[in-house]
């Protein structure tokens, strides 16, 4: 009987990964057809459901805003009636901003990143171990892991998406990030 566990368990995780990776990172991109879960009856016991990856997080507050999931290493666009516009995958920076609500205080176009990369559309909300943290986007469009020996805050992006939240968050723009 914990052999049938163990592989419903495995299968249901293998599912939900391959859901997660095939999801559109836009969604204004054409909604796939969910494929079916398995069942009980295939897999032993009940199935665990699939949270929808384009979803915004229930406790990301409400109204025009960027919300970054630190778990899920994701960002959503959100317009003023709790919509996501664009949601894409983003790569952590070494230090981390608490969860909370904040603002976006600067942007740049085009700099050089903590980590000697040029970057692009900056877009700074919030300082933690005085270490600023902003989304970027390598101007060559590279998104690697971070050196976990040096203190970075960019969080960084494809340059679409960047071109995305470079657009969506001007000064002041809201910006909530949760666990």
């Amino acid at each position: 009987m914990a052999g049938l566990t163990a592989a419903a368990v495995a299968a249901v995780a293998f599912l939900a990964y391959q859901a997660s990776a095939n999801a559109p990172a836009d969604v204004s991109a054409k909604p796939r057809t969910p494929s079916a879960a398995p069942s009980a009856a295939t897999t032993g016991g009940p199935a665990k459901p699939v949270r929808d990856p384009l979803a915004v997080p229930g406790n990301s507050g409400t109204g025009a805003r960027v919300v970054y999931a630190l778990s899920e290493r994701r960002v959503w666009l959100v317009d003023e009636k709790n919509q996501a516009t664009h949601t894409f995958s983003v790569m952590p920076s070494t230090v981390h901003p608490v969860p909370g609500a904040y603002r976006v205080t600067s942007r740049s176009a085009s700099v050089k990143g903590s980590d000697g990369v040029r970057i692009e559309h900056v877009v700074r909300f919030t300082t933690v171990e005085d270490v600023t943290i902003g989304f970027s986007a390598a101007v060559d469009g590279s998104l690697p892991t971070p050196d976990p020996v040096r203190k970075t805050g960019g969080i960084r992006m494809k340059r679409a998406d960047g071109d995305a939240l470079w657009a969506f968050a001007t000064i002041g723009a809201k910006v909530v990030v949760v666990a």
